[in-house]
């Protein structure tokens, strides 16, 4: 601070490295602080984040603290007569039914993070109006439907599970080539798009037994793809997207079934030899799911004299994803 008659200046710092004065003689000849100064926003900006997992799979809520979620399947068959059933009038050969009960186990994984709320740093911030523990409280919340993302779709590699696009047991194609010699939606027509979506729900309409329960009604395609689909047109027209081309023209809409098609992330060189891939399955409870059993929550809190803090734990659980008809989803590498 230099004083001089009848002026006091105060050095602070200034843009590009430089300094800034501030004439106490202005106004009341009071001297302004900086920070008083300041446009101050109060918005307190987050991450940016990508949490898909609500859109494309359906979770079971309840059950409980559990180790594992399984399912009942029942096989039929008859012994005795053949023809299906069709019998003479002095037949003695009729056929017994019979049922074959089986049950599937899926893994199911706790998730735990501790919010820690120093009683200082939290009497602060109480001071210009912010909670340190809502701010920790909303990243608890985001790490853990994080943590559903990641096993949603790619599973927990460390333990041997995968998820929607990453399940070795699942049938998965190589895209044929266009009329370009390529594979890549990029060198295709529009037609022959079409031709590669109606390949692969076909493919799971025919494994289903054309049942059109089992026909694919949600297709998952990395983001670059979908963007390549929405900004260009079938024709020079500019009528209509490639996207509502696929949409409004494909197998699935023929049979009464609103087809969605979404961009995923995950799906970027998630196939064979880092290939792009396009998954399609049938999103509904009865077919692909996973287990919520306990929901996020607030389980104990404790105070922590030595720390001069106040401990909370959250805790939640939800398994792996349970691909109940193998039949009903098919992978499609190379697009």
């Amino acid at each position: 601070m230099t004083v001089t008659p009848g002026q006091r200046t105060y050095t602070v710092p200034g843009l590009g490295g430089g300094v800034m004065t501030n004439d106490a003689a202005i106004a009341s000849g009071l001297a302004f602080l900086n920070a008083e100064l300041e446009k101050r926003d109060p918005r307190l900006l987050e991450p940016l984040q990508s949490v898909t997992w609500p859109r494309d799979i359906v979770a079971r809520t309840g059950g409980g603290w559990v180790e594992f979620s399984s399912q009942y399947f029942v096989d039929y068959a008859t012994t005795g007569g053949q023809d299906g059933g069709i019998i003479g009038g002095e037949s003695n050969d009729i056929p017994i039914m019979q049922a074959n009960l089986t049950k599937d186990v899926w893994k199911v994984f706790t998730f735990s993070n501790i919010l820690k709320v120093p009683f200082v740093d939290q009497s602060k911030l109480q001071g210009i109006g912010r909670s340190l523990d809502d701010i920790l409280d909303k990243g608890i919340r985001l790490n853990y439907n994080k943590s559903i993302d990641n096993v949603v779709y790619v599973g927990v590699p460390s333990l041997g599970v995968t998820g929607l696009v990453n399940d070795p047991n699942v049938t998965a194609s190589a895209a044929p080539n266009g009329a370009s010699g390529q594979s890549t939606w990029q060198s295709k027509t529009p037609q022959e798009i079409l031709d590669d979506v109606n390949s692969i729900i076909q493919a799971t309409w025919q494994a289903s037994e054309y049942d059109l329960t089992g026909m694919a009604n949600h297709i998952l395609i990395p983001p670059a793809q979908y963007s390549y689909l929405v900004g260009r047109t079938v024709s020079q027209a500019g009528n209509i997207s490639i996207l509502q081309f696929l949409l409004e023209n494909n197998l699935g809409r023929n049979q009464g079934i609103d087809l969605v098609i979404a961009p995923s992330r995950w799906c970027t060189g998630a196939g064979v030899g880092g290939k792009d891939r396009m998954v399609a399955y049938v999103n509904d409870e009865d077919r692909v799911n996973f287990d919520l059993t306990v929901p996020l929550s607030r389980v104990m809190t404790q105070s922590q004299v030595t720390e001069m803090a106040y401990l909370t734990a959250y805790a939640a659980q939800f398994s792996q994803v349970k691909i109940l008809y193998r039949q009903c989803i098919q992978y499609m590498d190379g697009i």
